[in-house]
């Protein structure tokens, strides 16, 4: 059976200088790579999550496979269709079937729109009029537990968990199979995040919905999340099924970030690895393993020649010349 999103050697480019500055200083490439031969597999009704600093490429991998920036080369396949040579206006249909929550929750919503008119929006631009709107409206609003008094508020009149569980209504509006969920918790009171986690995993099991998750919230990603993508300089660094991956981090980065979350158990041993000096630029990739500059194991071969992805156990997928060695019991 063919998985419902299949993304294969994707690369999205954007360009930095305009074509005559670029030839006035003898820039024979002035485009940066913001996501760079990135490859996975989605399967119905899974969860995957993408984890990585801020400016990793998440967002705009993302933001690729609804259409909302275009694919420089490579794949993406949606439900065993091909959606990067599609005009804008044949990628449409598929935005009934892939829907986006973005990362602010109030800031994302319209001000200028009441939540009663922001859940009837969806439906009047795919031209889906001939049914009763505020009775689609009422229903979105019941599946997320809020009621009708909320009809004729503005996004700035509610909270942020007010105001993303509208976001949430307003992508199941068009009953989609992907919603894809940027920083579903950002900016929300820990409590709150628990309840906005909960009904997103209470609406997949009803629904059957797929979800993918970008996140840089370990916690959040551990908790809701079938598998898992470390992404660094716009690559994929490691890939498998989440709780292996936390058990067992096979990249020096995916194990900084995990032993950088705070652990309750103060007695609890830790092998931390720190992680030293800044992102490099995407406009100056290193040369060699892009993440040398920054790897407390980096050796000679790193800084020459870039590692190629390799499957290493069955789903577990790195791109490093020297993996971690699996912890001893007794570390463990």
């Amino acid at each position: 059976m063919a998985p419902l999103l299949e993304v294969s050697d994707l690369v999205v480019r954007f360009r930095t200088m305009g074509m005559v500055k670029a030839l006035v200083r003898g820039v024979r490439d002035p485009y940066l790579d913001a996501v760079l031969n990135v490859s996975f597999r989605q399967e119905q009704g899974e969860t995957f999550g993408l984890v990585g600093e801020s400016g990793s490429g998440k967002t705009t991998l993302g933001r690729a496979i609804i259409g909302l920036v275009r694919a420089s080369k490579g794949s993406i396949r949606f439900g065993g269709q091909e959606l990067t040579r599609l005009s804008n206006r044949a990628y449409k249909r598929y935005r009934r079937d892939i829907a986006m929550m973005f990362q602010d929750p109030v800031a994302s919503l319209s001000p200028r729109l009441t939540v009663r008119s922001l859940l009837m929006e969806p439906f009047r631009i795919h031209g889906m009029t001939d049914r009763d709107l505020t009775a689609e409206a009422r229903r979105l609003l019941n599946m997320v537990g809020l009621n009708d008094s909320f009809f004729g508020r503005f996004p700035h009149e509610m909270s942020g968990g007010q105001a993303r569980r509208v976001g949430v209504a307003r992508a199941l509006s068009l009953s989609p199979k992907l919603i894809i969920a940027d920083e579903p918790t950002a900016g929300l009171d820990v409590s709150v995040q628990g309840e906005i986690l909960n009904l997103m995993g209470r609406l997949q099991k009803e629904l059957g919905l797929s979800y993918l998750i970008i996140t840089h919230n370990l916690p959040v990603v551990r908790h809701v999340s079938d598998r898992l993508a470390i992404m660094y300089l716009g690559r994929f660094v490691e890939q498998g099924r989440t709780e292996e991956i936390f058990r067992h981090p096979l990249h020096p980065y995916t194990k900084a970030l995990i032993s950088a979350v705070p652990e309750p158990d103060p007695d609890k041993r830790r092998d931390i690895v720190k992680l030293e000096g800044e992102v490099p630029s995407l406009a100056n990739r290193p040369t060699g393993c892009e993440f040398h500059t920054r790897c407390p194991f980096a050796q000679a071969r790193c800084r020459s020649e870039a590692p190629a992805p390799r499957e290493l156990e069955a789903g577990r997928i790195v791109r490093c010349h020297f993996p971690l060695a699996r912890p001893t019991a007794d570390a463990a």
